[in-house]
């Protein structure tokens, strides 16, 4: 029979994996109570939330929110972070953490919206532009060439006017 506790953990796992947009497994051995506390204090930013799981309950959560896959990021001593809404931002955030707290997290792997990824699919989705920055770069292409027409019919009637300027200044002479 289930203790409440662990129904309750459960419960939460479940409702975090049916509401996450992306997950990050990782090793936590070696890290300290207060470097997890620091890591999830920076990862909320990111609209992250970092979950320790004992891998039978997750991967039960995995399944009943119709999300078997998850399961396969679970080996050993596990940590998921959650991710919601924009996906690449958690990863952006773990990256950088990691990086600037000089600490060695081993990555399990991730699941990103439907799909198993591993180590080294995690890693490169950090170098990716945020969706932001990609919305900015689309926009800027579409608006690049509207510049350059307008850009162009301007200076063709700067040099018509030129023209006939000129023309009126020879006439001009001429009389």
């Amino acid at each position: 029979m289930p203790t409440p506790r662990k129904v309750a953990m459960l419960a939460e796992i479940r409702d975090a994996m049916e509401r996450a947009s992306i997950a990050i497994s990782a090793d936590y051995r070696g890290l300290t109570v207060a470097q997890i506390t620091d890591l999830r204090r920076s990862l909320r930013a990111a609209n992250t939330e970092v979950k320790v799981v004992k891998n039978t309950l997750a991967a039960m959560a995995a399944e009943q929110a119709k999300h078997p896959e998850m399961a396969e990021i679970l080996s050993g001593p596990t940590a998921i972070a959650f991710g919601f809404g924009d996906p690449i931002a958690p990863v952006k955030a773990l990256a950088e953490h990691l990086r600037a707290r000089r600490m060695t997290l081993e990555i399990h792997g991730g699941w990103l919206e439907g799909k198993v990824l591993n180590r080294a699919e995690v890693e490169s989705l950090a170098t990716l532009p945020s969706k932001e920055q990609l919305i900015a770069n689309v926009v800027g292409k579409l608006q690049s060439p509207l510049y350059n027409l307008t850009g162009l019919l301007q200076s063709a009637q700067r040099n018509f006017a030129g023209l006939i300027e000129a023309r009126a200044k020879q006439l001009e002479g001429a009389a």
